[in-house]
């Protein structure tokens, strides 16, 4: 066993969050009998299946649809799933209860949240504020959304960097939507201080938080976010097509004005009346029926975060990271990738992207090795480590079959 292969197995039996994989399925990800047990690096996009869920969801669909059928929206809580829900995940973000409500897509949270963001600012008496500054960087959607808000609301979209918002803000700015983590290099930015400048300059920050949301510490209201939005898919591994969640800081709660008030946010949601009064609390930001069957599952894979202070999981995943770019220093050819996630800790999430000018072929002959991460166009391999499920070994592994592939060769081990 290499010197790196030691040093992993002395770091998995110190590892304090190790006895949580054992409540995921990880069943063998290759073809390759080498590597049959294989690497799942891909968290940061779906993360891995909670062993818990397949039962719960059996219990949703057998008994409470198929035996209670509508009774189940009282008797199995199905009508206070968004809320409930919302209050489980918000520890993991920093929150307190009563601020964060599940469903919809993160595209149809962004909206709310963008749109909502600039009538906050208008309500503030400041009608010249009628530019939105958006992330150049983020997701696309991201993009997308807020282009889309901009003309609606009649506002100047303004697209910069993460590190030129400071300098941008002034008394047009209403609305400043940022990614709290680059999904492409990895890069954490600055969330108390860009939050903070915002804030100096009048108007209103909306965070993105789906590269952040159960890999690090988020802070939501130790640092004043005003609104936030998030996926649930990846590090909070509720599955695919899990609803998103958006947060609303309390004491902006009884102001803020959704774009798309539904039925499910009216104060008198069965009044069916014709004018619409918005509930209080965070339940303005509920749109329509709640998609039960995919809600309940991720409150299902909340389950694991049981007793896993979200401190310990940052220590970790900055620990995984590190030993990854040690084993890709030490394995990998010199000069054939060039990692673009920072060496800082403070500046880095829970990824791991490196440049490789054949990127695209090298992750397909990984996967087909078992170890899987994502290619991003046109030259990013992106590795996601998910600390309650990856150990070292993996690390190590991952690193060594990345020098194997680079270098043409097959060989496991």
């Amino acid at each position: 066993m290499s010197e790196l292969g030691v040093k992993a197995e002395k770091l998995d039996a110190a590892d304090e969050l190790a006895g949580v994989r054992a409540q995921f399925v990880l069943d063998a990800v290759s073809d390759h009998a080498a590597d049959a047990a294989g690497v799942y690096l891909d968290g940061n996009s779906l993360g891995a299946l909670p062993a818990a869920v397949p039962g719960r969801v059996d219990d949703v669909v057998r008994r409470q649809w198929g035996e209670l059928r509508i009774r189940s929206w009282d008797e199995s809580g199905w009508w206070t799933a968004p809320e409930r829900i919302g209050d489980r995940i918000a520890p993991l973000v920093g929150a307190a209860a009563g601020q964060i409500v599940v469903g919809d897509s993160t595209s149809v949270n962004v909206f709310k949240a963008v749109v909502g963001a600039v009538r906050l600012a208008r309500l503030d008496g400041s009608g010249g504020r009628d530019e939105i500054v958006v992330d150049a960087t983020t997701f696309p959607t991201d993009g997308y959304i807020a282009e889309s808000a901009a003309r609606m609301t009649g506002c100047t979209l303004r697209p910069v960097t993460p590190a030129e918002v400071p300098g941008v803000l002034g008394d047009r700015t209403a609305a400043v939507l940022l990614n709290h983590v680059d999904y492409r290099t990895g890069r954490l930015h600055d969330l108390p201080s860009l939050t903070a400048a915002v804030h100096a300059a009048g108007a209103y920050v909306v965070w993105d938080l789906c590269h952040s949301a159960g890999a690090l510490p988020v802070g939501l209201d130790e640092h004043g976010v005003d609104l936030a939005i998030g996926c649930t898919y990846k590090y909070l591994n509720g599955g695919p097509g899990a609803p998103a969640y958006l947060y609303v800081r309390r004491d902006l709660q009884d102001r803020f004005d959704s774009p798309l008030p539904g039925w499910t946010s009216h104060a008198d949601p069965f009044g069916m009346r014709p004018d619409y009064e918005p509930a209080a609390g965070a339940l303005r930001g509920r749109v329509g029926t709640p998609d039960i069957l995919s809600m309940l599952a991720l409150e299902a894979a909340l389950e694991v975060w049981d007793g896993v202070p979200i401190e310990s999981v940052r220590a970790k995943s900055l620990a995984l990271t590190d030993f990854f770019l040690e084993c890709v220093a030490q394995y990998v050819p010199p000069g054939r990738v060039e990692s673009l996630t920072p060496v800082a800790h403070e500046e880095r999430g829970s990824q791991v992207a490196l440049r490789c000018e054949d990127a695209g072929e090298v992750m397909r002959r990984l996967i087909e090795r078992g170890v899987v991460g994502d290619f991003r166009h046109p030259d990013v391999l992106r590795f996601g480590f998910t600390p309650l499920y990856v150990g070292f070994a993996d690390v190590e592994r991952a690193a060594r079959v990345l020098a194997e592939t680079l270098r043409g060769g097959g060989g496991g081990g």
